[in-house]
């Protein structure tokens, strides 16, 4: 029924700033760019790997998000890495903090959480290629 996920929406408090960070920190592709005057809102289509799309809007005065990360409702993006130290190397060049690195108790994966600039966990889940 369902084939899979189309995107995920982001709502940042700092356009620019999160524009930045998800474009040249992350390095994910810009496929579009609107600006949308009636509701005073940019919305920016990221590609992410191969097929997959982060939308990232900005809206006057969003409300901050209840509390972190255990409030009701998305609690984190986990984004695949094929080397996770070369990731968190990069992260740290660019001053983003990242906790220390955890092993999955099930797959044995390392995985790791970083925020982004509104405090949104965001994980690096490590699957070799």
């Amino acid at each position: 029924m369902i084939s899979a996920i189309h995107h995920v929406a982001i709502i940042c408090s700092d356009y620019d700033r999160s524009k930045t960070f998800y474009t040249e920190v992350l390095g994910f592709e810009i496929l579009k760019e609107t600006y949308r005057a009636e509701r005073d809102s940019y919305k920016l289509d990221l590609r992410v790997g191969d097929r997959d799309q982060i939308e990232l809007f900005s809206f006057p005065n969003p409300p901050a998000r209840p509390s972190y990360p255990e409030a009701c409702g998305l609690r984190h993006l986990a984004l695949v890495v094929s080397d996770l130290d070369t990731v968190m190397a990069r992260l740290t060049h660019h001053g983003v903090h990242t906790e220390p690195v955890r092993v999955d108790e099930t797959t044995g994966k390392r995985f790791t959480f970083f925020q982004d600039p509104d405090h949104l966990p965001l994980e690096l889940y490590e699957i070799k290629h």
